[in-house]
């Protein structure tokens, strides 16, 4: 599958709403969100809420590794890796951080490289073969950068190098975003509800909708016959 979208949200409420429209190819988490959610930050808890995902339909659930030192983060991205093959584990792309991640995907782990802000991180998860990288594309903006154009030049760094890794966009806050960067190659995004709901805020669609409706049935569509 080439488009991949993903809910960024730890409340299952939402998930259990969103999930089995069949648009969503996962879900995305932090303990920012886990937070939110008031979900523990635990291996425990991280297996319960993935088993929660799956039985909805993602087919992938990304949850991110903590600790202050390598080896804690080493250990707890195995843990979470142990979970279910289709778990990624996100990891900060500080450099103790692609330390740490460098360990996991040599031990096979799937991961993606988070908290990106600059153009040149973008080839740190290529040269690691991180499966995805997560820019911020709301923050870079607030920094007073133009988000678009950041997350562009990052995607032309990554086929200049024909590097695999994908772009993960987060933090977006406008629908628009999402339409505007697919046309410069990006494909993956993570968002929450409220973007989820842009997509069908149609007033056009609403209208057409119900014209469908109101001719369905003056032509007999209710009819028992």
């Amino acid at each position: 599958m080439n488009l991949r979208l993903y809910l960024d949200t730890a409340d299952t409420a939402v998930w259990e709403t969103w999930l089995p429209i069949g648009i969503f190819y996962g879900v995305t988490s932090n303990p920012l969100l886990l937070e939110r959610a008031q979900v523990a930050c635990t291996v425990d808890s991280l297996t319960q809420l993935a088993a929660k995902a799956f039985s909805l339909g993602a087919k992938e659930v990304q949850l991110q590794t903590w600790g202050d030192n390598k080896q804690a983060l080493i250990t707890t991205g195995q843990a979470l890796a142990k979970i279910d093959q289709r778990v990624v584990v996100k990891v900060p792309i500080t450099q103790l951080g692609t330390a740490a991640a460098a360990a996991l995907i040599a031990d096979g782990i799937r991961v993606t490289m988070t908290a990106v802000y600059e153009v040149p991180q973008i080839l740190v998860a290529a040269a690691l073969g991180a499966e995805y990288a997560a820019p911020y594309l709301g923050r870079i903006n607030d920094s007073g950068r133009n988000g678009r154009e950041t997350l562009a030049q990052m995607q032309q760094a990554l086929d200049g190098v024909e590097s695999s890794t994908r772009i993960l966009t987060a933090s977006i806050r406008d629908v628009d975003d999402i339409a505007y960067l697919a046309t410069q190659g990006l494909n993956t995004f993570t968002f929450a509800p409220r973007i989820a709901e842009a997509f069908f805020n149609s007033e056009q669609t609403v209208e057409a909708t119900a014209a469908f409706e109101a001719c369905a049935i003056a032509m007999g569509a209710n009819s028992t016959r």
